[in-house]
């Protein structure tokens, strides 16, 4: 290791370096003691909000506006996970998923849109929770490109699941989340060691709730839980965490794509909602 006038914080995973590396041995970037490459980082990382707080802002902005297309409708009900709750219709518009919409309407979009709906204020307030106590710790051991590809298609395999199995309509970003609990889960079987098997056992207490807080609250997709989980571990398994393998440049773009396909299909989401009320 050089010595402290020799080394650096690499600027794109800020990881001590030494200053002269060709690239860094932990994410591969190239030159990064170029001052080309600092500036590019330290800007883009200024200006780039957090992931975590970016898909909460998200999640609220289509709440308020699925209540906003039939204020009418709200009501309360006996399902606690339906207080103040959007109707069915705004949902569908949105982007809700399940066999209706997919096997009736050929909407395959929702499978990615239906993971920012949510049916009441504690559906959203509890999944957004979970997503701010559980996202830091996936961004942090697996890297953001990873933890982009772990939320978005895990809700996309859970839906998926659901449709293959006739639940009719379904939403919410507990499929992404679960994926989040796999990966979670996955790390620290993995990892082993006092931590990893500390973080083994927390994982698996939120499975545990997870599966009481299905049984007893109607109108949970388990089916959506499952298929979460088990694609949040193939994920982890395929693509490795920080310890272990570094964040390819393929992951990287991958993860570029999903995002810019997640942006333009809830972009979609609005457009039709908003054409549907105007016409």
């Amino acid at each position: 290791m050089a010595n402290a006038k020799n080394s650096m914080l690499c600027p794109h995973c800020r990881r001590l370096i030494s200053i002269d590396e060709p690239a860094c041995p932990y994410c591969g970037l190239s030159r990064p003691g170029s001052r080309k490459a600092s500036l590019f980082f330290s800007r883009f990382s200024a200006g780039f909000p957090d992931l975590v707080r970016t898909i909460i802002y998200a999640n609220a902005v289509f709440f308020l506006l699925s209540l906003f297309l039939n204020p009418s409708s709200l009501g309360f009900t006996a399902n606690p996970i339906g207080l103040l709750a959007p109707s069915e219709g705004s949902l569908f518009l949105l982007g809700a998923t399940g066999a209706i919409p997919v096997g009736q309407y050929g909407r395959w979009w929702t499978l990615i849109s239906a993971s920012f709906l949510h049916g009441g204020i504690l559906h959203i307030f509890f999944n957004m929770a979970a997503l701010w106590q559980l996202g830091p710790f996936v961004m942090r051991e697996f890297g953001a490109s990873r933890f982009v590809l772990i939320y978005l298609l895990a809700g996309i395999a859970g839906f998926y699941l659901s449709v293959l199995v006739g639940i009719p309509l379904t939403i919410g970003a507990s499929a992404s989340i679960c994926g989040l609990i796999g990966a979670i889960l996955y790390y620290g079987k993995s990892r082993g060691g006092f931590y990893g098997e500390a973080i083994y056992r927390q994982a698996m207490g939120w499975v545990l709730g997870l599966v009481l807080f299905g049984l007893l609250i109607p109108g949970i997709n388990n089916w959506a839980h499952g298929g979460g989980v088990l694609a949040g571990i193939l994920l982890a398994f395929a693509a490795g965490y920080q310890e272990r393998r570094r964040e390819t440049f393929f992951l990287q773009v991958l993860a570029g794509l999903c995002v810019l396909l997640t942006v333009a299909v809830l972009a979609l989401a609005v457009f039709q909602a908003v054409y549907f009320l105007l016409r």
